[in-house]
């Protein structure tokens, strides 16, 4: 895991980076803002550990300006003072997670393994995963032995669906319905063409999509 910590005060950085260190992180430290924030915008971080009082650009105008930009990165936000304002504030300009100083290593490196577990989760639930075929819902990618498989989108989204269908047999007329929309009047034949791509493009797909005589299709 990658870890950037964006924090003024020598001493702190130092023992922050040291201890992550320590952990088999990757740790990477700005000693002010602006300098922080470039770098969160060009390299991809997991966690990013943020001061609040820094120079050159507070930690809250950091904070917004990275979830504005598209950062993903979990943000763990660190305040001198147990003030709930300010709290209140990192949170919802996009903060993850806070920690008032001072803090103990066990304690920082409990936030860190909760906020990674989270977002573990968070891009579990955006992928499908069937046979050596990886699905990705949020970036409308496809992988089979991990290289990428270029699809359109209606093909990604037909994929999409007999995963999550697995087993059912799907007549076209739903397939239809449901990626096409209910106003679609045309041919019933742009299933077939499409299942038709899939098993093309995806081989062994050829085997695990079984035409179902008069209904339509389904994925062994």
């Amino acid at each position: 895991m990658r870890i950037l910590v964006i924090e003024d005060e020598i001493s702190i950085s130092k023992m922050l980076e040291y201890d992550l260190k320590q952990m088999n992180y990757e740790v990477d430290v700005a000693f002010d803002g602006l300098k922080g924030y470039q770098m969160a915008k060009e390299l991809d971080y997991d966690v990013i550990i943020l001061d609040l009082m820094l120079p050159g650009m507070n930690g809250i105008e950091v904070c917004k300006k990275l979830r504005k930009h598209g950062c993903e990165s979990h943000i763990l936000m660190l305040t001198a003072m147990d003030d709930e304002l300010q709290k209140v504030e990192g949170l919802d300009v996009g903060a993850d997670d806070y920690v008032t100083k001072p803090f103990s290593p066990r304690e920082l490196t409990a936030r860190i393994k909760a906020v990674s577990r989270r977002k573990k989760s968070s891009e579990d639930k955006h992928k499908l995963v069937y046979q050596t075929l990886e699905l990705d819902s949020r970036s409308y990618e496809v992988f089979v032995d991990q290289e990428k498989i270029d699809l359109t989108l209606k093909e990604f989204e037909l994929l999409e669906y007999l995963i999550v269908n697995k087993g059912r047999a799907l007549s076209r007329e739903q397939l239809l319905s449901k990626l096409w929309g209910y106003s679609y009047d045309g041919d019933t034949r742009v299933v077939d063409v499409h299942i038709f791509k899939l098993r093309e493009k995806v081989p062994f797909l050829q085997e695990m999509i079984k035409t179902v005589r008069g209904i339509g299709y389904k994925l062994l």
